[in-house]
């Protein structure tokens, strides 16, 4: 009896030590590690069909094996499956890839507007539509900002508005101060370089990574004690390459969230790489907003701001 779905068994503990030791997995070949951290939630598919396998082979020693994986997944990710979500919250802020190519901006910037956030982050503004958002987006959003190909709107004055230098040799992060009802806020916009998944090269993750850098430097050396962090990181929390950034910053879907909140792609999100992140705010809501005419989607959060 005890012999019998030893193989399956043998699988669920290599399922479980994938999880346990994913950080410690070297990304120096073809940056693995990140690319495992970037999925890493989805890697707990791997109990319930082993579940069935072990059920149908009627193996006790499949189903022992299996509460490894299972326990060790709901440490790591049990918490984001259940609502955080609490009252109050002065502040409401979204962040939106828009998409280069979308073929509605007009209909975008309206589900914007319908979300009815305070501050708006938009990345991946193309030079002939950022006029577009900006002529659709004015009445609601007095107050606003371009730099590159991320742009800031706000109902709240901005000062200080700055471009950030994240090593791309172009312009794809700001940072701008607003000045909200309890005092005044610094926040920054990013897009950081795309990743691709090549067969003969990896995870290339390294332009990436070197943004993020580059941006957590900036991060940390922000005058103002209230931070907020909107944009498409082109990674997770979990990425370790993004340790300069999330080291010093608090997730609102992770603190405030209800679910993963996935957000890219929007036709069957897979991963949360559009991130809302703070410093010196509390979170008290977060949240991915329904379908527009990008591949991203939306997200949201509610903020306490002291």
């Amino acid at each position: 009896m005890w012999r019998r779905g030893i193989l399956l068994a043998v699988v669920a503990v290599l399922v479980a030590v994938l999880l346990l030791v994913h950080a410690d997995l070297p990304n120096r070949i073809g940056n693995l590690g990140s690319l495992l951290e970037t999925f890493l939630p989805w890697i707990g598919l791997a109990v319930p069909v082993l579940l069935v396998a072990a059920v149908l082979r009627r193996s006790t020693t499949a189903l022992i094996a299996l509460l490894l994986p299972s326990l060790i997944w709901l440490n790591l990710f049990g918490g984001l499956v259940t609502d955080k979500s609490s009252s109050g919250g002065d502040l409401t802020v979204l962040t939106h890839n828009v998409n280069a190519d979308n073929p509605d901006p007009d209909g975008t910037a309206k589900d914007v507007i319908a979300a009815g956030a305070d501050i708006v982050a938009l990345e991946e503004l193309a030079e002939s539509q950022a006029p577009r958002y900006a002529r659709d987006l004015a009445a609601a959003y007095p107050y606003h900002s371009v730099q590159g190909t991320v742009g800031l709107w706000s109902r709240y004055p901005l000062s200080g508005v700055r471009t950030v230098d994240i090593k791309m040799g172009w312009t794809r992060a700001m940072r701008a101060a607003v000045k909200t009802p309890d005092g005044q806020v610094a926040v920054y916009v990013a897009h950081l370089p795309s990743v691709r998944v090549k067969f003969n090269a990896g995870f290339t993750a390294g332009q990436r990574d070197n943004a993020a850098d580059a941006l957590g430097q900036a991060i940390a050396g922000e005058n103002l004690h209230s931070v907020v962090l909107l944009g498409d990181l082109n990674g997770t929390m979990n990425d370790r390459a993004l340790a300069s950034v999330t080291s010093q910053m608090r997730s609102t879907q992770g603190a405030a969230g209800n679910g993963f909140g996935f957000s890219w792609p929007a036709s069957f999100p897979m991963a949360r790489i559009d991130q809302i992140m703070v410093k010196g705010i509390e979170p008290k809501a977060s949240w991915t907003l329904p379908k527009t005419g990008s591949d991203h989607l939306p997200v949201a959060a509610r903020l306490q701001v002291p």
